[in-house]
């Protein structure tokens, strides 16, 4: 939704300035908090709820999260904006964005690894290790387990993929025989 990103983007801007004032690791994982508590149904319940004021809304949502970093001034401040807005819908893009934004700082990307079984920790810091050389950046992994891949992985950096599942590979087979 364009019209959304459009919509975050000077926020995410906003909260990455502060955000590299003080702790940047900090702020993302509340950010990403953010963006998860306001995804909920019963958030956007309340805040399209016109019997609840903005005070309500904010003083709400603030309380439903878990990192101490919602205490900050800024954060509250933050929070009421988005809420006075009406803008707290908004927060899962903007914390997408503020990612963004802090990798483009760190010099890294977001790697999404989904696996045919359950990875040790050794294999994924093996996997990455050999992503990062060809890649060529640091990664931020997120891996999950997907049995339909039979076999193998797929990697996801960025606009890029790297597929070496077993049902990539029957596909590309089946693809090669019907034609």
């Amino acid at each position: 939704m364009a019209e959304l990103a459009t919509i975050a983007r000077p926020y995410a801007e906003a909260l990455f300035r502060v955000a590299k004032s003080q702790d940047l690791a900090a702020w993302a994982n509340l950010v990403a908090e953010m963006g998860q508590v306001a995804v909920h149904s019963d958030v956007k319940a309340l805040a399209h709820n016109p019997a609840v004021s903005q005070q309500q809304v904010a003083d709400t949502f603030l309380a439903l999260l878990k990192s101490p970093q919602a205490a900050n001034a800024e954060a509250k401040n933050f929070v009421a904006t988005l809420v006075d807005n009406g803008r707290l819908v908004a927060l899962p893009e903007i914390a997408e964005q503020f990612q963004v934004l802090k990798n483009a700082q760190e010099g890294a990307a977001d790697a999404e690894i989904t696996s045919a079984f359950e990875m040790t920790e050794a294999q994924v810091k093996d996997l990455i290790a050999t992503l990062e050389k060809k890649f060529g950046r640091k990664l931020n992994p997120s891996v999950t387990v997907d049995n339909s891949l039979i076999g193998g992985v797929r990697v996801v950096v960025g606009d890029e993929v790297f597929d070496t599942s077993v049902r990539a590979k029957l596909q590309e087979l089946h693809a090669a025989l019907a034609a």
